[in-house]
């Protein structure tokens, strides 16, 4: 399967060159149509049954390098930490813009498979929905939290004994700040119910922002690096209390720290 990193870090190279640089309706009309047409291209297939992890992959190294294209600084720690384990996990991340759900695929997938735990709408939506139900997430509506915790545990156990990670992002939706209140300890309890290990994931990617009418299609800022970083895998003992509040003072750290670099 196509890698595009080969190293435990990643920085997008300075003389990058850009795509374009025309502005409408306040986004980048050459970012905006070069990924409606990576997502159109998927869903073609999607929809013929043929958008299997090598092309999910190939079109997660498209976006990533549309995103370059039109002025996008990626700076990425920990690939090692992923290239290294060689057992299913769970990754725990903070969700910030629609980016990092279109990245993650090719910084992951050519070492593990791995899915998503998405919203009920994203496999409903006309022009995600099939992309979305191929890769075979675990689905949860958020109006029942007993129920959703329940699909959560049952379904994420029976990827994680097959093979297949599973990324959770434990907030009820994006969000430009992190609230840690706010961070649920899903991963946790899975992880531990299912005896793995996480990863904890820190992202701050509101270089690409939210769209007026569309609300995946948003605005780019060239003025805001992208910045992830993996942190070491890890088991859960006990309540598992204490590891929740590593991953939360894992992401709170590293966004610190990119606030004031």
């Amino acid at each position: 399967m196509q890698t595009y990193f080969h190293t435990n870090s990643y920085d997008t190279p300075p003389n990058k060159r850009f795509l374009g640089d025309r502005l409408v309706l306040d986004t980048r009309l050459v970012f905006v149509a070069g990924v409606v047409n990576v997502i159109n291209r998927a869903r073609i297939l999607a929809n013929q049954g043929r958008y299997d992890d090598a092309v999910w992959v190939k079109s997660s190294i498209d976006i990533l390098k549309i995103i370059e294209g039109c002025g996008g600084k990626f700076h990425l720690r920990g690939l090692d930490n992923i290239s290294s384990c060689h057992e299913p996990v769970v990754f725990i991340s903070n969700h910030m813009s629609t980016l990092e759900t279109f990245v993650f695929p090719c910084l992951i997938e050519p070492f593990m498979n791995v899915t998503f735990v998405v919203k009920d709408s994203l496999i409903k939506h006309p022009f995600f929905g099939s992309i979305m139900r191929s890769r075979d997430p675990i689905v949860v509506g958020r109006d029942n939290p007993r129920e959703d915790f329940k699909i959560v545990m049952e379904k994420g156990k029976e990827l994680l004994n097959k093979g297949t990670s599973v990324i959770i992002f434990p907030q009820s939706t994006r969000t430009l700040t992190f609230e840690p209140e706010k961070f649920n300890s899903l991963g946790i309890k899975l992880a531990k119910a299912a005896g793995v290990k996480v990863i904890p994931a820190a992202i701050k990617t509101d270089f690409w922002g939210y769209g007026k009418i569309l609300k995946d299609l948003g605005p780019i800022s060239r003025n805001k690096p992208i910045y992830m970083n993996f942190g070491e895998p890890f088991s859960i003992k006990g309540s598992g209390k204490d590891e929740h509040q590593a991953i939360v003072d894992f992401i709170q750290r590293n966004l610190n720290d990119w606030e004031t670099t």
